[in-house]
């Protein structure tokens, strides 16, 4: 059984290195990767184009999450525009041409969209969870400046946790061929498989866990009823889809592939057969084009959660002036007056709590609406 699996093929897997005692039959991924790589490059290429288009040209005003989104797009960016050199190596048979600097740099920026992609996924989800769990904390804490400096501050750690990957990922010479491992020599294969360990755990489930706390205390808000404001309800039902959708990219993409990735490093330094084997590693190859179709899910966020829609409408700075008073009744779950709009907003006696605030929301309207005269 073990001897029909070992193949002859000189086309060995990027995984298994020269010397290991198992080589895996993989014909299937000379189909799957290219095709599957060649989709995710052409439909993620297309979408946040289009993203990045509405982000630059589009949206006049930046939030916070608009912020997070932007640099999420730029990750996705970086890494579809890597995958047609993917695209030829796997549809050429495990053959890389184009040097082993390019070899790092391909599998460098995939871990770094990777977890650039839940690093901001979590900035985005924190960001939520204040607006609609502390709502006046988040209006200071949810500023653009701050969401800026946490933007930079991803991009540092992510480039710093990734920059051990140029030194592990190595080409390979077999023959006619050259092979770009994603992993690292066989000699430095422990150092790497304790390196990915401490990614899995600060990179993956630290920020995982954090999201599912996170979101679980918002759909317990969320539940809550609210009387009489049909925007904030209809602000509920977005966050609600943006919830799915954020929960859907990591079910579907990073969980598969870290499950599975930590099995197969696992596996191979155990005394397992070779047909063991080579099925962990056939569930890991399938699940890396799940980890990149993270780039084409992403963009659906940015429409669930609101940006262009409400920042191409004609006039924002009313939209701004009626949502900052929702927000701040929301966060008091007290119903607002139902007053004429050149009415002044009048807090309730039970509000004490978010009283200070109207003020500053007054005058925030105010201003606005003459910045918007002005113009």
């Amino acid at each position: 059984m073990e001897g029909a699996l070992l193949s002859a093929n000189q086309s060995a897997n990027d995984s298994s290195d020269s010397g290991y005692r198992c080589q895996f039959n993989e014909d299937f991924k000379y189909i799957l990767l290219p095709v599957s790589y060649g989709l995710v490059c052409t439909v993620g290429l297309g979408l946040n184009a289009v993203a990045l288009y509405a982000f630059l040209v589009r949206i006049k005003t930046w939030n916070a999450s608009t912020t997070y989104m932007f640099h999420l797009a730029i990750s996705d960016t970086l890494y579809v525009v890597s995958l047609p050199l993917l695209v030829y190596y796997y549809a050429s048979g495990d053959h890389w041409p184009f040097g082993k600097g390019l070899c790092k740099l391909v599998r460098f920026l995939f871990y770094t969209n990777l977890y650039g992609s839940i690093l901001f996924l979590l900035c985005i989800s924190v960001h939520r969870f204040l607006g609609i769990c502390y709502p006046l904390r988040s209006l200071q804490w949810g500023h653009v400046r701050y969401a800026r400096r946490v933007a930079a501050a991803v991009w540092l750690l992510v480039a710093a946790c990734q920059a051990p990957v140029l030194f592990f990922v190595t080409t390979t010479e077999r023959g006619p061929r050259v092979t770009c491992h994603d992993t690292s020599r066989p000699d430095l294969f422990g150092a790497f498989v304790v390196y990915s360990s401490v990614m899995l755990v600060l990179l993956f489930a630290g920020p995982f866990l954090t999201i599912l706390a996170c979101y679980a205390l918002m759909v317990r808000r969320l539940l809550q009823p609210t009387r009489g404001l049909v925007r904030l309800a209809r602000s509920k039902r977005r966050s609600i889809k943006m919830i799915a959708v954020v929960l859907l990219v990591f079910v579907v993409c990073f969980l598969p592939f870290h499950i599975t990735r930590t099995l197969y490093y696992a596996f191979r330094s155990l005394d397992l057969s070779c047909s063991t084997l080579n099925a962990i590693n056939l569930a890991y190859k399938v699940t890396r084009p799940l980890a990149s179709a993270n780039s084409c899910l992403d963009p659906v966020l940015y429409f669930l959660a609101g940006q262009w829609r409400v920042k191409m409408r004609k006039n924002p700075s009313d939209w701004s002036c009626q949502s900052q008073k929702e927000l701040i009744w929301a966060g008091s779950l007290k119903e607002p007056p139902s007053s004429d709009r050149g009415q002044r907003l009048r807090p309730q006696p039970s509000s004490s709590k978010v009283e200070p605030f109207i003020p500053w929301c007054r005058r925030y309207c105010v201003s606005s609406l003459m910045a918007s005269k002005d113009r």
